[in-house]
């Protein structure tokens, strides 16, 4: 038996950059963050030659063509593992709350189902197959920055070239910067569940003729690289702020009344700046308030749960072995 421990993540800011139609004419970046909540995956060995596998619902199967889920299917296809095998996996945050899950999912099905095989792979190659099953054989209209994220965990800067190319670039924070990362950082849970595609097949479509705001965009990641390095934590705050209005003005998918009211409340009472995270549209509002307005601006959105968390140093990792 194999398990797989991936994390998810929270992006601040260059979301969208990191889709191909922007960063194959000029370079994206995002600056974003592994955190402590987690995609689980078990690879067993099956007693027959079948495939079983357990995740929202249960398939047994005879073939990998005949297996219904589209990432497990090419998964175990690209590994090369054809029958015998039970997967199963288990998640701490559910899906389609914009962090990342579908991304740490594959990255954690492929780290899995290789072990499996007794084949090492390195971060920079977990994250490119996943990007291969999602973006190219799947065709996903999405970026590539969760997976390379979920591969390597950490606090990271993470650009894409227009060869395809992808440069992660840890940022390293000092004991006293993360402490005052952790006292400025709210998550709360919209209540809302969304799949990233149609959100962000809109987005893709209205973006190309955005380019000065998906350029800003794109700097506000290497602005907030350095500001963090330099341990200038309340410059994120603003950042946020201005990114979460560019991405608004590209496309109006990404937020809805009841989200844009709630955010008004949050910098009423003393928010700095705050985003939805992933593609929009509902899942996870990531704020940012300096600790005396911390409490009050907890108390504006007193209707959505605090989801607390803490920075994540590793990335998807082999958690147990048994033979």
């Amino acid at each position: 038996m194999i398990i797989s421990r991936t994390p998810f993540r929270i992006s601040f800011v260059g979301g969208g950059t990191d889709l191909a139609a922007f960063y194959r004419r000029r370079p994206g970046a995002v600056v974003s963050t592994a955190i402590d909540k987690y995609m689980y995956v078990t690879v067993n060995r099956y007693f027959d030659d079948s495939i079983i596998l357990k995740y929202r619902r249960t398939e047994l199967v005879k073939r990998v063509s005949d297996i219904r889920h589209p990432i497990l299917r090419e998964c175990l296809r690209l590994v090369g593992i054809e029958r015998g095998v039970e997967i199963t996996s288990m998640a701490d945050v559910v899906g389609g709350t914009g962090l990342g899950s579908s991304s740490s999912f594959t990255v954690g099905v492929l780290h899995a189902l290789h072990a499996f095989k007794g084949e090492y792979r390195t971060a920079e190659e977990l994250a490119r197959e996943a990007c291969l099953i999602e973006i190219e054989f799947l065709r996903e209209p999405i970026g590539k920055q969760d997976q390379y994220i979920a591969a390597y965990g950490g606090f990271q800067s993470i650009e894409f070239l227009p060869d395809e190319t992808v440069r992660v670039d840890p940022i390293v924070l000092s004991e006293k910067t993360r402490a005052a990362f952790a006292e400025r950082t709210l998550l709360l849970y919209t209540g809302v569940t969304r799949k990233a595609g149609s959100v962000l097949r809109r987005f893709r479509a209205k973006f190309e003729a955005k380019d000065r705001q998906m350029t800003r965009l794109r700097d506000l990641a290497y602005e907030a690289r350095e500001a963090l390095r330099d341990g200038d934590v309340d410059a994120l705050g603003p950042m946020l702020h201005e990114g979460w209005d560019l991405k608004k003005g590209v496309s109006g998918g990404v937020s809805n009344p009841g989200i844009d009211r709630a955010y008004e409340a949050a910098r009423k009472a003393g928010a700095t700046g705050g985003k939805i995270l992933g593609a929009g549209g509902g899942g996870f509002l990531l704020l940012f308030a300096p600790p005396a307005k911390r409490r009050a601006v907890r108390r504006a959105l007193s209707s959505w749960r605090e989801i607390p968390f803490a920075l994540e140093p590793e990335g998807s990792k082999i958690v147990y072995v048994s033979r």
